[in-house]
């Protein structure tokens, strides 16, 4: 008999949520979160839910196996009513580290974007409006690869850096989750973040982002025959060891030992002898705070070089999601509705060492023909598969899964 993929998909999300051996561990203050979920078929969402516990929450799961599943930020006093009735009592900081708004080396191979309104295509990340039409409305195409992983834990790595380093939280109060797809989240749930309102988590991002760094003000004065800012090099330069001056020390030596002369001009700074004294820049003015010590190296050079160690030291984040206080999160141990792999959480120690391509893999039994339309070679399962291009192909459960949410396959009759 002939299966839709549609219906494919959902029976095998129903058997996971279904399966005795699921577990999906329960939120902190599970009965002052709100609950939403989409819906597979219909594709719609419905929020504003309430459960008592988990065994109620689970039976809903088990009985309409949702696309994507998800809970709020926020705790409330009564989350199932509107948003001005609930009665905030405070949010959880979030941090949402996505490939989607992160340029990747691989973005411009794997992900394609089409405007709905004119029909005009471009490959990479998608713009916010159409460069022909100025539409805002797309349809995209993305994909999954060891490369977009890469970038996002990276961009993570150095989240993890601000947040335990220059905030003070102990690695254990932070909660690492792989997404499900093509990035992390970060979870602060201490009582002292809970009460920030939207204008101070601002503040956070601001910091994390690097926007707004006094210490490029320090150095800039009106000019004012060109109404425009440039830097004062009658001042002298200076880095002190704390916050985002200790950042840019650090990003600042590890760029001048790795950069090369073609990667010095590329980046804009033309000057010569930032390559040539490499060693005793570092040495002299990063380590030793003798910033004056470098012959031809003046104050707009040591600012231009820190603005550009500033875009390599700051985390790439969805500012809108940790600005928002009454966000909802995808729910832990729940399956993702372009994957089919788990939102997954790990410790903060593993970071390098957790595969998400290998360990967020929920469907790990049988297989299924497929007709495959266009793939690049990926990871999967601890396996290598493709490249596919409009072929019949029998393939592992969770890699039909993938391909069919991507809307790379159809299940074949």
């Amino acid at each position: 008999m002939f299966v839709s993929s549609r219906d494919f998909v959902y029976s095998k999300f129903q058997e996971f949520y279904n399966n005795p051996s699921t577990v999906i561990p329960s939120p902190t203050s599970f009965e002052q979160r709100e609950f939403a979920y989409l819906m597979f078929k219909e594709r719609f969402m419905i929020r504003h839910k309430r459960f008592e516990n988990m065994k109620e929450f689970q039976k809903i799961l088990a009985r309409n196996a949702f696309s994507d599943v998800y809970h709020s930020c926020a705790y409330y006093e009564k989350p199932d009513l509107e948003m001005d009735k609930k009665g905030w009592f405070g949010s959880d900081l979030v941090f949402d580290i996505d490939a989607d708004h992160i340029p990747t080396s691989c973005d411009k191979i794997h992900d394609e974007w089409t405007c709905k309104k004119c029909e005009f295509s471009g490959k990479g990340i998608t713009p916010e409006e159409c460069p022909i039409c100025g539409s805002d409305k797309f349809s995209a195409k993305t994909w999954v690869c060891d490369s977009c992983i890469e970038s996002t834990r990276i961009e993570t790595a150095k989240l993890i850096d601000m947040l335990t380093k220059d905030f003070g939280f102990a690695d254990s109060e932070l909660r690492v989750f792989f997404s499900g797809h093509r990035g992390y989240h970060v979870h602060v749930e201490d009582e002292a973040v809970r009460s920030l309102d939207a204008l101070s988590r601002k503040e956070i991002v601001d910091y994390i982002t690097g926007l707004g760094l006094s210490v490029f003000d320090r150095y800039a004065k009106e000019n004012n025959a060109k109404g425009r800012r440039r830097v004062d090099s009658t001042k002298n330069f200076s880095l002190h060891d704390y916050g985002w001056n200790r950042r840019l020390k650090v990003g600042m030596e590890k760029f001048l030992t790795t950069i090369t002369a073609e990667d010095m001009k590329k980046s804009g700074l033309k000057n010569n002898n930032l390559f040539k004294n490499k060693d005793a820049i570092i040495n002299r003015a990063i380590k030793g705070g003798r910033w004056d010590s470098i012959s031809g190296v003046s104050v707009a050079t040591w600012v231009k070089l820190a603005e550009q160690v500033k875009g390599l030291e700051s985390a790439n984040i969805d500012t809108v999601v940790t600005t928002d206080i009454h966000r909802l999160i995808r729910m832990n141990g729940t399956l993702h509705g372009k994957t089919g792999l788990l939102k997954m959480e790990f410790p903060v120690r593993q970071l390098d060492t957790f595969d998400p391509l290998t360990q967020a893999v929920a469907f790990k039994k049988g297989s299924f023909k497929v007709l495959v339309s266009d793939v690049p070679e990926f990871k999967l399962g601890g396996a290598v598969w493709g490249p596919y291009k409009n072929v019949k192909v029998i393939l592992p459960t969770a890699v039909a899964v993938m391909l069919i949410l991507k809307g790379r396959a159809e299940v074949a009759d």
